[in-house]
């Protein structure tokens, strides 16, 4: 039989990584696990009660107190509920998205996101996207990938998302946030956004969604051979 394996697919904010980890995660039958999507469930949880997102041991005991999972229905898109509420749209909103990066630059709340994350894998057959996945969380992962695109091209996908859901933020506006948000996350003391050694980096500003999951597979492929094993 073939072994389980995690694969690992980080880079910066709107490179595609949650929407290709996804498609992988469906080819593969494994679990798709959105770690980005757990610290805007946070955010969004101190933003609806007021919190300070300056104070780290607020934050980290508001976690603490919350539960943050994931159902995806026949034919339906994965929804992120906190606690019994369906969260889904409500975490990609412009507040959240500003102060996700503030949020989950604090050492408490990503050592416990973290340790969370490393127990949903522990049994393999994850694929995981985020922003170190491959440096901190799974570091053993056997598949690592690092997505990269343009700050331009990546503003231009969060524009055309959100001309869809009605929301008028304008272009330039959403480039400069994108750099901001770069600079936050690859600079931050904490598990900056950093590509891992071992790490595949694929750029997908000129690809198609298929063609990169294509590619991306085809990685995987390559690395099951050496782990298949006798049933």
């Amino acid at each position: 039989m073939v072994k389980k394996m995690n694969i690992a697919i980080d880079g910066p904010a709107s490179a595609g990584k949650s929407t290709i980890a996804k498609k992988v995660a469906e080819k593969l039958g494994y679990i798709y696990l959105d770690t980005g999507a757990m610290y805007r469930t946070l955010t969004y949880a101190a933003l609806s009660t007021g919190g300070d997102l300056q104070d780290e041991e607020a934050l980290h005991k508001l976690l603490q107190g919350i539960r943050i999972t994931f159902s995806t229905a026949e034919n339906e898109m994965q929804r992120v509920f906190l606690n019994d509420e369906d969260v889904t749209e409500s975490i990609r909103s412009d507040e959240v998205t500003q102060n996700v990066s503030l949020v989950s630059s604090f050492a408490k709340v990503r050592e416990e996101m973290v340790a969370r994350q490393k127990s949903i894998a522990q049994s393999g057959g994850v694929v995981m996207d985020g922003r170190d996945i491959g440096t901190v969380v799974l570091p053993d992962a056997e598949v690592k990938i690092f997505m990269t695109a343009t700050a331009e091209e990546r503003a231009l996908r969060r524009y055309k998302e959100n001309v869809a859901k009605g929301m008028t933020t304008s272009l330039e506006e959403l480039t400069e946030d994108m750099k901001r948000r770069d600079h936050l996350d690859s600079t931050r003391t904490i598990s900056p956004l950093k590509k891992a050694d071992d790490a595949i980096v694929l750029d997908s500003t000129h690809l198609e969604i298929d063609e990169v999951v294509k590619r991306i597979l085809g990685i995987i492929e390559a690395n099951l051979k050496p782990l298949q094993t006798l049933d």
